[in-house]
């Protein structure tokens, strides 16, 4: 598989840039205007369908300049490769509330996609946030998610900036072989939903070299998500690296391969972090690793937490059917804010089984007391040094 996706990655890297009929189409030859103020939603679209409708490679070219763009999909199929080329600064419209409106920018149903660019994608995430009511109750309008890729396949995402996202910075769903790197994704860590990257449904999926700030989990996997790579991603502020939440919905698939690797959490809630509801509703997540994460200043450093409830109203008279299996933590070091370092809250139905912790070294903030661990309906081993003591 490996060599399977480096192949590729040159192929199409190559053949991109050789390519005899590669054609440019600046959006601003299709009526953009820079002002920060016109909407450039359909002379986005008219520069994507023409690139989408011709044989052979295009480049959709945004220069620098400030450009308001309102919702827009751009859909596929197409009949070859496209570099979505951002050079300037994307500006999204102000206010809210917003009913059915999933995304902001979406790319749909298109094969060996590379979006790219210098510029920045502005949420104008304050001027929307005091419309969110997800964070009080079930019952809301999620605010757009910046940008989504639906469907999308064989695709590269790199040196993309997103600041003050109305909700999701970056949302993954339904895709195949993906890489995402040299992202760097910015919102106060008080901003409402504002995940980094939620992936869901996909497969393949890499995500490397990239800076994370925000105002919830830096990296979320849910639902049917499998063969994840996370590796040397700097998070934080923010909620952590997460699998979950799960077992909210009827219909939710399996997690499982996920490999979260030489990252950086500074100051977060969480460090990495399971999660899931208490609910009936039966998947299996399994086969993790996290290995040599540093946690600086972290509340969480490990946590699963199978009572997940962020507002009520909360099920408690079922306990999760979520089953957590085959977990490996291995070298976390750094340093806990919270007493309680390591917490595996797991289902007194489905029991955490086969948790594996091999050189686990955390310390308090200043030195300040033991830490401690806290362990519920858990199975597992612990090998090396073991700071705090291990409660399995």
């Amino acid at each position: 598989m490996a060599l399977q996706i480096v192949f590729f990655s040159i192929f199409f890297f190559v053949s991109f840039t050789i390519a005899q009929g590669v054609r440019t189409l600046n959006v601003r030859n299709y009526g953009a205007i820079a002002d920060g103020r016109t909407d450039n939603k359909k002379a986005f679209l008219r520069a994507w369908n023409d690139a989408c409708y011709q044989n052979g490679g295009s480049i959709v070219y945004i220069p620098k300049g400030v450009y308001m763009v309102g919702s827009v999909e751009f859909a596929g199929p197409c009949r070859g490769p496209i570099m979505f080329l951002i050079s300037g600064d994307l500006k999204a419209p102000n206010g809210g509330p917003y009913s059915n409106v999933e995304k902001w920018i979406g790319f749909q149903h298109v094969n060996n996609l590379i979006v790219k660019g210098g510029g920045t994608l502005d949420g104008q995430g304050p001027s929307a946030w005091p419309y969110n009511k997800c964070q009080k109750t079930n019952n809301c309008d999620p605010l757009p998610i910046s940008i989504k890729f639906d469907f999308v396949t064989n695709s590269r995402i790199e040196s993309i900036r997103s600041v003050n996202s109305k909700n999701v910075h970056l949302a993954i769903y339904g895709c195949n072989n993906v890489n995402v790197s040299k992202v760097d994704l910015l919102a106060p860590a008080d901003s409402p939903n504002t995940d980094g990257i939620k992936i869901s449904r996909s497969a393949d999926i890499r995500i490397t070299n990239s800076r994370i700030r925000t105002g919830d989990d830096c990296i979320a996997i849910i639902s049917g998500s499998s063969n994840i790579d996370v590796s040397y991603v700097y998070c934080g502020p923010g909620h952590g690296i997460s699998i979950g939440s799960l077992g909210k919905y009827k219909n939710e698939e399996n997690v499982n391969g996920v490999t979260v690797r030489k990252c950086t959490l500074n100051g977060t809630d969480n460090g990495v972090r399971i999660k899931s509801w208490e609910s009936p509703y039966a998947i299996t997540a399994s086969k993790f690793l996290f290995q040599d994460i540093f946690m600086e200043n972290v509340r969480n450093p490990i946590i699963v937490d199978q009572t997940y409830c962020p507002h009520s109203p909360c099920n408690q008279e079922t306990a999760s059917h979520v089953q957590i299996q085959d977990v490996t933590y291995r070298n976390v070091w750094g340093t806990s804010s919270s007493q309680v370092a390591v917490s595996f809250e797991c289902s007194k139905k489905f029991p955490c089984k086969n948790i594996v912790m091999t050189d686990v070294n955390l310390a308090s903030v200043g030195g300040e007391g033991p830490l401690k661990s806290s362990c519920s309906y858990v199975k597992g081993r612990s090998f090396g040094r073991q700071n705090p003591p291990p409660c399995f």
